[in-house]
């Protein structure tokens, strides 16, 4: 019997090395951040459980966990969207103390390219099922017109003015990303934005 269980013992610890146990739990952030990219790329096509489960090495059962279900991943995913592309921008643009200084920083940063930028596209044909995403979308596009718009009176505009031009600044921001959707950005994106953003907002 002790040479049996000796040999079991050996058994156990050689397949421990070949065959890894996945880890149990993943983190939270973990999951998000990876259902971000995945619903970048594929929309809600992309979120399948059981596939990012493998990529975070994980068993699936960390991913409920953290989520009842798919559709409070997906409202997770959404909070974080809007908590980095967002209010972590006007949170950098605020950190300056002219109106003209803020400005220009919501330009180098509203206006430059980023990897996961597609991932309002899908949620947006997403919304079509869902209204209250597209409420939230609507909402986010005001707050962000909104903040704009702040900028300009801050910068002299009138607040009709600021307005309007903030609504169009908003616009062409949607048409330049969509332009340069699946091209490489310029490197002096910034000179080229502010030669035609000059000519609806003079600064």
């Amino acid at each position: 019997m002790p040479f049996i269980k000796k040999q079991l013992h050996t058994f156990v610890l050689l397949n421990a090395n070949v065959y890894k146990m996945p880890k149990i739990i993943a983190k939270k952030e973990d999951w998000i951040q990876l259902g971000y990219q995945l619903f970048s790329e594929k929309g809600i096509n992309g979120i399948v459980v059981e596939k990012m489960a493998l990529t975070l090495n994980v068993n699936k059962s960390s991913f409920y966990w953290h989520f009842k279900t798919k559709k409070d991943f997906l409202n997770e995913i959404i909070s974080f969207w809007v908590s980095t592309d967002t209010n972590s921008i006007i949170t950098m643009v605020e950190s300056k103390p002219l109106g003209s200084e803020k400005f220009n920083a919501l330009i180098a940063l509203a206006f430059k390219k980023e990897p996961y930028l597609d991932f309002i596209f899908f949620l947006k044909r997403h919304a079509r099922k869902d209204k209250k995403i597209q409420l939230l979308i609507d909402q986010i596009d005001g707050q962000r017109i909104d903040y704009t718009k702040s900028i300009l009176v801050e910068m002299g505009f009138s607040a009709n003015d600021a307005a309007i031009k903030a609504t169009l600044f908003y616009k062409y921001l949607i048409g330049y990303h969509e332009m340069i959707r699946y091209k490489k950005q310029p490197e002096n994106y910034i000179k080229e934005v502010k030669k035609e953003l000059n000519q609806f907002i003079t600064f």
